[in-house]
């Protein structure tokens, strides 16, 4: 079985929505497997406590998790262009997997949500990309070739998956336009049908 990593952060559930359909799009891969991952908050007050489990959702991600995929997605809400603070204090931790080449050779993809149009879509999965580039992980994106690229008109680049979130109010479930679940699916399949063939040719 190819494991996927589909680790994500999600403060209003429009990342997580996006993180389903690129789950959907792994487990459309024959041998590949989602497993879906999430990070607790960050808080501006030092060594708080915090629960072993989330209330609902995703559990929480463990190194474990990173030694055991084939492959990772990476998602996060836009923060004025960058990747959320709680993915990034994660990520930050990771020092002993970089110095292991614990991700070093996998393939990598990363998805992004943003309350408008251009509330800094690429440049967030651009930021999310540069310490997956140091671990050594193999970037995927979303080539034109994928139809729903060329005809969006809401979320979606080749850099990776995103949705638009616009004025959804507040407890309400995210809709993702047709385009944007079809991008994001098809960055997961990408990203599982490329571990696949690295891990049956190693």
């Amino acid at each position: 079985m190819t494991r996927i990593l589909v680790l994500y952060y999600s403060r209003h559930g429009a990342t997580a929505e996006l993180a389903r359909h690129v789950a959907r799009g792994v487990e459309s891969v024959d041998g590949a497997e989602a497993r879906l991952r999430t990070v607790p908050a960050v808080s501006s007050t030092a060594d708080v406590a915090r629960k072993a489990t989330p209330d609902s959702g995703a559990p929480y991600v463990s190194f474990d998790d990173l030694a055991e995929a084939d492959g990772m997605l990476l998602g996060s809400p836009t923060r004025f262009g960058n990747m959320a603070a709680p993915l990034k204090y994660f990520l930050d931790g990771t020092g002993s997997q970089w110095l292991a080449g614990t991700l070093s050779g996998k393939p990598a993809g990363v998805f992004t949500s943003t309350q408008t149009q251009h509330g800094g879509q690429e440049s967030t999965l651009l930021s999310m990309m540069l310490p997956l580039l140091h671990h050594g992980m193999l970037i995927v994106g979303v080539p034109f070739t994928e139809p729903a690229l060329a005809a969006t008109t809401s979320g979606g680049t080749p850099y990776g998956a995103s949705h638009v979130a616009g004025s959804t109010p507040a407890g309400s479930t995210p809709v993702l336009t047709e385009h944007e679940r079809l991008i994001a699916q098809s960055l997961g399949r990408r990203v599982a049908q490329l571990a696949h063939k690295l891990t049956q040719d190693s």
